[in-house]
């Protein structure tokens, strides 16, 4: 069987409004918290919202402090209403994140906000890592790589399409991400498997 291919330009499927209404519910969970110690999405109706934002979605939210990178944490797997997950990831990304401290109440009013909305991942078939680099995508192709281990939990790690602007070699962002997968750089094998798949960007 040879390589999936994507679309080079993913759909859109949210539309202006919606949009507007995710960078809202994410920056209203990490206000929720600071002020009332409590857990907007555990509040939040998703029939109260449009029906793209009540369709089970998975998400990511990056949070930015002055150009610089201030959490970020999601799933890939569509577990619940769009609009729950974000603000769910979204209070993550700001307090639980665990290379940051987290967020105040002084540096929230200056918090840039990006929610990934991610597609379903699709299995890529490949020969080898040098076959893999061959098949990607940069700057639309997110990527999740696991190894599955005899014993032990498998190890499994993801890029977001956003990774590209730091990394924009196809074989540095493997590189890259088979180091946080713990994987080591010269090693491959039948056991590795890859995804891949696209987001809707939203900042």
């Amino acid at each position: 069987m040879g390589p999936t291919l994507l679309p080079e330009h993913p759909p859109t499927t949210l539309d202006p409004g919606d949009r507007a209404t995710l960078l809202r519910i994410a920056q209203e969970s990490i206000l929720h918290r600071l002020e009332h110690h409590a857990h907007l999405h555990r509040a939040l109706r998703a029939g109260d919202y449009s029906a793209a934002l009540q369709r089970e979605r998975a998400s990511f939210v990056t949070l930015h402090l002055d150009g610089e990178l201030r959490g970020c944490i999601g799933g890939l797997e569509a577990r619940e209403p769009l609009v729950i997950d974000v603000a769910r990831h979204a209070e993550a990304a700001a307090f639980t994140d665990p290379r940051f401290p987290p967020v105040s109440h002084l540096e929230a009013p200056r918090l840039r906000y990006h929610v990934s909305v991610i597609n379903p991942a699709v299995p890529m078939h490949v020969e080898s890592q040098r076959d893999l680099a061959r098949q990607l995508v940069p700057t639309v192709d997110g990527l999740i790589l696991e190894e599955a281990l005899v014993l032990g939990q498998p190890r499994r790690a993801t890029f977001l399409p956003a990774v590209w602007e730091s990394v924009p070699d196809p074989e540095a962002f493997i590189l890259h991400l088979k180091r946080k997968a713990g994987i080591p750089d010269d090693h491959w094998s039948e056991k590795i498997k890859v995804w891949r798949y696209t987001v809707e960007s939203v900042e």
